[in-house]
């Protein structure tokens, strides 16, 4: 049940000079959907990438930071599977992703370490490799510039509607195109990026800072992200700049910096915002925006308490303006100095709470009228500093439960 978000037009997406996207059915999982992508890179690209933090991090993370360090981002495809997390699978597990890897080189003629696998789905379960490099030669033989759609479609798990989006712009006088793709609903809590998710330009970009810039976008997208507070085995964000194109970037001085990494941002954002929306189950998007605090530390703090709760996100399904939850998660983040009484809590433009209480002017109609909306801000004014963060968020329904009891059925 997606928040206003709807699969994307293929003719929106925009092809990025220098990439090619081919998928396959491969049986994966699940027999006659999209499971399998391929990407193949200009050799003129060069990529960037941050993973999960989670101690059990998959194989394929294992391998894709290998061959990231000793390439120097120097990638010619990548190649994605769903139904298969290929993670707590051990030593046969990374022989499966390096095996992934040097299947796609053999079809591609190029090198083993310059392929980067990634896989999604089910956890402490085998890769069937027969099935996946059985689909390859489809995937290679599907390799086209304007596949981004199919693409999207390809890496989807419990996800009800494909993630993309696409711009363009003149930037320093030259035509600049910013495309990607994500996947993601449930197990949403990066502590880096996403799930999966890939954005690419054709701009040439310094490997410097390529590195710099996907850190600073994951960390405005998908680390201000949570569906359950779970973060996956899997969680991988990757920039792409295949240098197709005529805009060159040397350092954040160069004419157009400024202006091509608040488009990747925007990108990134668009994607991020679009995983919440289509969380499980999830019936409500919320924005949770926390300003006036000391720092962005505390100021995330405070935003993911609330966003956390499982009380406050059951509140919001209900429609239950049970706003004392919000107070609650605001006490318990972890600021030990926070003066209560100096905070103001706004639901929209409904002003809830101040002097450490409830507003004289509040009323729980009010309250509820905003709660019955599909989208919703909750904003806290913590009057300590300067820094602010937004992190987006849902409510948790029956449906999430459900969803999750049923996933390996």
């Amino acid at each position: 049940m997606a928040v206003n978000v709807v699969a994307p037009d293929p003719s929106s997406l925009h092809p990025v000079a220098g990439i090619e996207l081919g998928t396959a059915r491969a049986g994966i999982r699940k027999a006659g959907r999209r499971d399998l992508l391929v990407m193949r890179l200009a050799p003129s690209a060069r990529v960037a990438g941050i993973f999960t933090r989670n101690r059990f991090c998959a194989a394929p993370v294992r391998v894709c930071r290998e061959h990231l360090d000793a390439s120097g981002g120097m990638i010619r495809a990548l190649v994605v599977n769903t139904g298969c997390a290929n993670a707590g699978t051990g030593a046969l597990g990374l022989t499966a992703a390096r095996e992934t890897c040097a299947a796609l080189a053999r079809e591609l003629g190029c090198a083993a370490g310059e392929i980067l696998p990634f896989s999604t789905g089910v956890i402490l379960e085998h890769l069937p490799m027969d099935r996946l490099v059985g689909g390859l030669p489809a995937a290679v033989a599907d390799l086209d510039p304007a596949h981004w759609a199919q693409a999207a479609e390809a890496i989807m798990t419990t996800d009800t509607v494909p993630k993309a989006a696409s711009r363009r712009a003149t930037i320093a006088g030259a035509r600049v195109t910013v495309t990607g793709i994500a996947k993601g609903a449930g197990m949403i809590r990066p502590n880096m990026a996403t799930m999966l998710g890939y954005v690419a330009t054709d701009a040439v970009i310094a490997p410097e800072l390529l590195a710099r810039w996907v850190r600073a976008a994951g960390d405005a997208s998908f680390n201000r992200i949570t569906v359950d507070g779970d973060t996956s085995t899997n969680d991988s964000f990757i920039l792409i700049a295949t240098g197709a194109g005529a805009l060159r970037i040397e350092n954040e001085s160069s004419p157009g910096a400024a202006e091509l990494g608040a488009l990747i941002t925007e990108v990134a954002r668009e994607l991020a915002t679009a995983i919440v929306r289509d969380g499980e189950g999830a019936t409500k998007f919320i924005s949770v925006v926390v300003e006036g605090a000391r720092d962005g530390d505390e100021a995330a703090a405070i935003a993911y308490a609330i966003a956390h709760s499982p009380l406050v996100k059951t509140a919001f399904f209900a429609s239950d303006p049970n706003l004392g939850r919000i107070l609650a998660a605001i006490g318990y983040a972890g600021i030990d100095d926070l003066d209560v009484d100096g905070i103001d809590l706004y639901l929209d433009d409904v002003h809830v709470a101040t002097a450490g209480g409830r507003h004289p002017d509040y009323r729980e109609e009010d309250g509820q009228r905003v709660m019955r909306q599909a989208e919703i801000t909750v904003r806290a004014v913590l009057g300590r500093g300067e820094a602010a963060t937004t992190v987006w968020t849902c409510d948790l329904s029956h449906d999430y439960v459900s969803i999750n009891a049923d996933y390996r059925s």
